[in-house]
């Protein structure tokens, strides 16, 4: 059994002509295991990076399949995301 059979999983959708992402802002319970999976789109830019500074998180989205980023839980807290040229943000709401 997969350890997120219990947890949260969100999608957001990423596309530069629309811009950004959708939902802007995603919330997670605390305490369970969280993640965002996130959808890239034809129409990327500089949107096929995903930074969460606060994380130490980077990674590339190649515009064919989701990437997955897992939420720290063990508390409230508010993290920032956004693309690789800081011009599309959006955040992860832990409460």
């Amino acid at each position: 059994m997969s350890i997120f059979s219990k947890g949260q999983i969100k999608k957001v959708v990423v596309n530069a002509e629309n811009h950004g992402y959708k939902p802007e802002t995603v919330t997670f319970k605390q305490g369970k295991p969280a993640q965002i999976k996130f959808i890239p789109s034809e129409n990327m830019g500089c949107m096929d990076q995903i930074v969460f500074k606060d994380l130490g998180i980077d990674k590339k989205l190649d515009g064919k399949k989701e990437v997955t980023v897992d939420i720290p839980t063990d508390k409230p807290a508010t993290y920032s995301y956004a693309c690789g040229m800081d011009m599309f943000h959006g955040r992860v709401v832990v409460k």
